[in-house]
């Protein structure tokens, strides 16, 4: 007679417990201000799209649009280079 190992229940059952959360529609920010492009002098406005530890914010986080995500990239690593923004938290 072969033993065989019964099926892992707990993990089956958390992967059915989980559901999507729903996010509310984000409206991207420069569309909705009407801005064409995100200007790299002004670290105001790109301060807004990096996290606490400098990093640039994602898409999902920050519910700008995927053109002006890359632009706002661009900007924030010019803004780096020029050193107007810092890489590192201070």
């Amino acid at each position: 007679m072969a033993f065989t190992k019964p099926p892992n229940d707990r993990s089956r059952g958390r992967q059915q417990q989980r559901r999507p959360v729903q996010q509310a529609q984000q409206h991207c920010f420069f569309c909705v201000h009407q801005i064409a492009e995100p200007d790299y002098r002004d670290t105001q406005l790109l301060g807004r799209f990096v996290s606490s530890y400098k990093k640039i914010a994602p898409r999902r986080r920050s519910g700008v649009c995927a053109k002006h995500q890359r632009r706002l990239s661009t900007a924030i690593k010019r803004a780096r280079q020029m050193a107007l923004m810092p890489y590192i938290p201070e």
